[in-house]
């Protein structure tokens, strides 16, 4: 049920090259670090990463080619995904002009932090149609539908486990980042207006059709 070594590791080089992309999981697992410190970006990072599970388990057992086939399924999670990321970039400029990291302001629950990574993963559909065209083109032919599906539960595996290492070196930089600003209060003033821009742009972006 392992893939053949020559695709395992063409598998795992296209991965670290996709995830390396910036998008909404770099944004978010970065806005939480640099804001309220490197427990956050660490919570937010595996809030990202227990999504991508989500979209493995649809990818493997059918789900996603259910999404991919019913028009209605698909524009309804694509909305509902570009709604609730441009519900955290109006969050985001309600929040006072000056972004005190200093850690004596209110700060967002770790657990909420986990459950909105979760979200903004799982409630992406192009997530799920990446994965459901990814995926099999590693898998080892003529394996069976049992072989094929194990092979795709490896593949899936590494990448979660490529995507969550990268996402905590992006949680760890996002926090040195944060101590960096302490000191450059004008950056400060403008941070939840630009964290909201790009919330806002990336949901909007998430609805526009694929040229």
């Amino acid at each position: 049920m392992i893939p053949e070594t020559s695709r395992l590791l063409a598998f795992i080089a296209a991965s670290f090259a996709l995830v390396l992309i910036p998008g909404p999981n770099l944004v978010y697992v970065l806005t939480r670090s640099v804001s309220q410190g490197r427990r956050s970006g660490v919570c937010s990072a595996l809030g990202v990463e227990t999504g991508t599970l989500v979209h493995i388990a649809a990818a493997v057992f059918g789900l996603s080619a259910l999404i991919a086939r019913s028009d209605v399924a698909y524009a309804t999670l694509r909305y509902a995904g570009a709604a609730y990321l441009v519900h955290l970039g109006l969050r985001a400029l309600r929040r006072p002009d000056t972004l005190d990291l200093s850690g004596t302001a209110a700060r967002i629950p770790l657990t909420k932090v986990f459950r909105d990574g979760v979200l903004v993963n799982v409630l992406n559909p192009k997530v799920a149609l990446f994965f459901l065209a990814f995926l099999p083109q590693f898998v080892s032919p003529g394996q069976g539908t049992a072989g094929t599906r194990g092979q795709m539960l490896v593949l899936g595996a590494v990448f979660f486990l490529v995507a969550l290492a990268l996402d905590l070196v992006y949680a760890l930089a996002g926090g040195l980042l944060s101590g960096w600003l302490r000191d450059r209060p004008r950056i400060l003033r403008r941070q939840p207006q630009a964290v909201g821009a790009v919330y806002i742009s990336l949901g909007l972006f998430a609805v526009v059709p694929a040229l």
